[in-house]
C-alpha cells in the first residue's frame, strides 16, 4: 500500500496522516523493512503523537515495497553486537519487546497490513495489534530455530494461545503460512483482497475523530473475503495428535509414525533446526500457555536473550543463514540427547532487570 512518496523520503520510518487516519510505514524495502533499534524508537515515537492528538482515531502501519511487511529484526546487528559484547543487542530487544507489549494494550485502533513476507519482529509488530488484515500474499513465519535462536517478540505468547497445537507446529519448524492459516491459528482477523485496500483505507481516514475499535472492525469487515484455513484444515488432526507431547523426542517420533508427505516434511524440517532452540522453544511454549498476559511470556522471552547470547548456534546460524548464507549450519550440541536438562533451564533463570514493573 503507498501513502508516501518514497523516493524523495529517506527516514527507516514513515509517518503522517490521511484524515482521520494515522500512518506508519516501515520504510527499509531493500531488506524487506527489517527492524532496527532506531526504527523501533520512530514507531514508538509516532505512536505517542497519535495518542495524544484527538483528531486521530486510528492507526495504520504498512510496510513499503513489495516483498512483504517485515522480515524481522536485524539479524546483523545482534549478530556482530553479540559477538563484540556490546550492549546494543540487550538494548534493542528491551525496546522492541516493551514496542510489542505497547501495541497489545494501544487504546486507539492499531490497523496493520500483513502483506507478504512477515517474519519475526515483523510478527511483534502486527501479531499484537487490534485490527490484523492479512492479504492473499502474505507468507507469515517465526523461523527462529533455523537460526539457534527462539520465537520472541511476544510470539510465545500468541502461539501458545493458537487453537490446539497450530502453535507449537508454527513454532518449532518455522514454517510459513498464508493468509488463511495465519487467521486459522490466531495471527491475523480478516482476509483482504490487495486491490481493496485502497478502499479500506480511504474510509478509515473518513471516520469521525471520535470513531472506535468497532467502527473500524465495521469498515475493514464489509470489505473482507471468506477465510477458510488451507493447510491448517487439511492437517489439524495430524498436527494436533503429533504435537501434543511436551517432548521434543516424542513429537518426532509422532511424527515417524504417520504416512502423509506433511507429517514427513515436518519432521524433516525440525531435523534441520537447532536441538537447543527446538527444546527451548517447546518449554517457552508449555510455560506460554499458563501465562496470565503477553506482558508475562514477553519477560521470559527477554530473561531468555541473556542466555541466547552465550550460545554457540545463535551466532552459527545466523552465520550459516545470513553471513556466509551457505545454509550448512554446524549446531552444538549436535544432537537431541545431547541437550540436557541443565543446558535447557540456564534460558530460564531469573534475571535481574525486567521489562514491566
Amino acid at each position: 500500500m503507498k501513502f508516501f512518496d518514497v523516493a524523495t523520503a529517506g527516514e527507516e520510518v514513515l509517518t503522517g496522516r490521511s484524515g482521520t487516519l494515522g500512518l506508519i510505514s516501515l520504510n527499509r524495502p531493500r531488506i524487506i523493512n527489517s527492524l532496527s533499534l532506531g526504527m523501533v524508537r520512530a514507531i514508538d515515537a509516532a505512536l505517542d503523537d497519535f495518542e495524544r492528538d484527538p483528531t486521530i482515531a486510528a492507526v495504520m502501519v504498512t510496510g513499503e515495497g513489495e516483498r512483504g511487511f517485515c522480515a524481522g529484526g536485524d539479524i546483523k546487528m545482534l549478530y556482530e553486537g553479540g559477538k563484540a559484547g556490546s550492549p546494543e543487542p540487550a538494548t534493542f530487544w528491551r525496546e522492541e519487546y516493551r514496542l510489542n507489549a505497547r501495541i497489545g494494550s494501544y487504546p486507539k485502533p492499531y490497523v496493520v497490513l500483513i502483506e507478504g513476507i512477515t517474519m519475526g519482529g515483523g510478527v511483534g509488530l502486527s501479531g499484537h495489534a487490534s485490527h490484523r488484515i492479512a492479504t492473499e500474499t502474505a507468507r507469515l513465519a517465526m523461523p527462529e530455530t533455523g537460526i539457534g535462536f527462539f520465537p520472541d517478540v511476544g510470539a510465545t505468547w500468541l502461539l501458545s494461545q493458537a487453537p490446539g497445537e497450530l502453535g507449537t507446529y508454527m513454532g518449532l519448524t518455522g514454517e510459513p503460512v498464508g493468509a488463511t492459516d495465519a487467521i486459522a491459528a490466531g495471527f491475523a482477523d480478516w482476509l483482504v483482497e490487495t486491490s481493496r485496500i485502497p478502499e479500506i483505507a480511504e474510509a478509515l481516514a473518513s471516520l469521525p475523530a471520535t470513531a472506535g475499535h468497532n467502527d473500524v472492525a465495521a469498515v475493514i469487515a464489509e470489505t473482507a473475503s471468506p477465510a477458510t484455513a488451507l493447510v491448517f484444515a487439511e492437517h489439524r488432526n495430524l498436527i494436533d495428535r503429533c504435537f501434543a507431547f511436551d517432548s521434543i523426542e516424542e513429537i518426532l517420533e509422532a511424527l515417524s509414525l504417520e504416512t502423509s508427505e506433511f507429517a514427513t516434511k515436518a519432521r524433516a524440517t525440525m531435523l534441520t533446526r537447532s536441538p537447543t532452540s527446538l527444546k527451548v522453544t517447546l518449554a517457552l511454549l508449555r510455560k506460554g500457555r499458563s501465562s496470565p498476559d503477553l506482558e508475562a511470556c514477553l519477560e521470559r522471552e527477554f530473561a531468555a536473550t541473556d542466555e541466547i547470547l552465550r550460545t554457540p548456534d545463535f551466532y552459527e546460524g545466523i552465520r550459516a543463514a545470513i553471513i556466509d548464507k551457505d545454509r550448512n549450519p554446524k549446531w552444538s550440541p549436535a544432537t537431541l540427547d545431547a541437550v540436557g536438562p541443565a543446558l535447557v533451564d540456564a534460558f530460564f533463570a531469573v534475571r535481574d532487570e525486567r521489562l514491566f514493573g
